[in-house]
């Protein structure tokens, strides 16, 4: 149902694909920032950068969900 609606709004299997390598690109991003910039350490920019990269996977399975999708 959801992958429908999303379908239906005109999301498709590559915007997903295309989330999915920003997304990494990002946490790699959100990391070396934390590092520099924070006082912190590199405790709270290893936070960063993992938060950011779960979202890799999640828009990966969006996007399969999508082809699929599409297939039928």
């Amino acid at each position: 149902m959801i992958i429908k609606k999303l379908h239906e709004a005109g999301v498709r299997s590559d915007h997903a694909y295309t989330a999915a390598v920003v997304s990494i690109g990002l946490s790699f991003l959100s990391w070396a920032t934390s590092v520099k910039v924070e006082t912190s350490g590199t405790d709270r920019a290893d936070r960063w950068g993992i938060f950011v990269g779960e979202w890799a996977p999640t828009f990966f399975g969006l996007g399969l969900a999508l082809a699929q999708y599409e297939k039928d």
